[in-house]
């Protein structure tokens, strides 16, 4: 039997409620449940009646569309939201997405259209929820208190140029420390500017980040990290990086230094998604850090980076803690692996499979791959980067300060 897809219709002209309910009255497997006239009455409606889709229109009196999907995001998270516009610029797209929305339609659409997004929108929901088991215990992973432990390992994930997986190494590395390995791990964004953890992991992007808490940190209280702190179904907990770009500007290093060492006294390992630029906070977390994994794809442009980037590490006393990370390793690219490796002067110490299919196919539902389909050889390429640096107990001595750093990076 077809499940019933329960909708809630939001506009703020009565004409085009009824045009749409009247819509979807022929189609049988969908409901509609509600019509509201202003985003503070679907607010209500929405908690009372818990929807499986809301049509959200984007332009109404008092409360928009904008305004009210951000709010039902957080208080009737089980819905999912199509946002509804006469209006198709992209900024209107990006801030209907960066609220919580699913869906864009352009008014005026079809019927077709819109059956179609509603359907979409409620299966992605539906496989979402099916691929993401319960939380895992927090007695599987504990999270220690400071002073009970070392401080846990900080490991690093950076490349000298954007575009090469990092983030999804990062997530996927967090989550299989913490799934597979059964440890507790701190995951932080530090692509303060455009971080793209919270995407990977469909989080809300309404939940608390490094911004909420860096005045609390400067003031001596790290303590306050632990509160902004999201817990994720996966067993990790994740530090979001900043809502907006501008907020980036106003994090210090030594906040960076303070939030990273309160994450290590508090978790067994912290994996850092790094900002892939020579600026003074990701400097800062590569000299904090015990291992640095380099990534590196099999792209010209890519190695030639990576070969200047080596020759920089080197000076800043990085070497011994480098692990080179090969990713969407492939030789239908016509370099091989030992090519790369005489080109740089290095070896490289893990490889990663391409599977485009997988990698896309759980960005787009927001559902790591080594969580939902731990089968993948993918998956068991970052699993066994996970266990080797589990396994890996050999502390790498922090690197001195050089004192010509200035020079390799000051303002010309």
């Amino acid at each position: 039997m077809t499940e019933t897809i329960r909708v809630l219709v939001v506009d703020d002209i009565a004409e085009t409620r009824d045009h749409i309910s009247k819509l979807l009255s022929f189609e049988t497997d969908m409901d509609v449940v509600g019509l509201a006239e202003s985003g503070a009455e679907s607010l209500e409606m929405a908690n009372q009646l818990q929807p499986d889709v809301v049509l959200m229109d984007i332009n109404m009196p008092g409360m928009d569309g904008i305004a009210a999907t951000e709010l039902l995001s957080a208080r009737v998270p089980r819905a999912s939201i199509v946002m509804m516009s006469v209006q198709g610029e992209s900024d209107y797209l990006r801030r209907s997405m960066l609220a919580g929305a699913r869906e864009f339609l352009v008014k005026p659409f079809s019927s077709d259209e819109l059956c179609d997004s509603i359907r979409q929108v409620y299966s992605r929901e539906r496989d979402k929820a099916s691929r993401m088991p319960a939380p895992v215990s927090r007695s599987v992973v504990p999270v220690a208190q400071p002073g009970e432990r070392e401080p846990g390992r900080i490991i690093s994930v950076f490349s000298p140029k954007g575009g090469v997986g990092r983030t999804t190494i990062a997530v996927n590395l967090a989550v299989a420390l913490a799934s597979e390995m059964h440890k507790s791990v701190a995951l932080m964004d530090a692509s303060f500017q455009f971080g793209d953890v919270g995407v990977l992991l469909n989080m809300n992007p309404k939940n608390k980040s490094i911004s909420d808490v860096i005045a609390d940190v400067s003031d001596g209280n790290v303590d306050a990290v632990d509160s902004a702190l999201v817990s994720h179904t996966t067993g990790i907990q994740v530090l979001l990086a900043p809502p907006s770009p501008e907020m980036a500007e106003l994090i210090t290093p030594e906040q960076v230094r303070k939030v990273v060492k309160r994450l290590s006294d508090t978790h067994e390992f912290v994996i850092v998604d790094c900002w892939p630029l020579f600026q003074d906070p990701t400097l800062g977390l590569l000299d904090q850090s015990d291992l640095i994994l380099v990534l590196l794809t099999l792209e010209i442009t890519n190695i030639k980076n990576i070969r200047l980037f080596l020759g920089l590490a080197e000076q800043l006393g990085y070497s011994d803690k480098l692990r080179l990370v090969l990713n969407r390793a492939d030789s239908a690219y016509g370099i091989r692996v030992s090519d790369i490796e005489h080109s740089i002067g290095r070896k490289v110490d893990h490889t990663v499979v391409s599977d485009g299919r997988t990698v896309v196919y759980a960005l787009n539902r927001g559902v790591p791959f080594v969580w939902s389909n731990k089968q993948a050889q993918v998956s068991q390429d970052i699993v066994g980067i996970a266990k080797a640096i589990a396994g890996d107990t050999e502390t790498v001595p922090a690197p001195e300060k050089t004192a010509n750093r200035r020079s390799l990076f000051a303002r010309r």
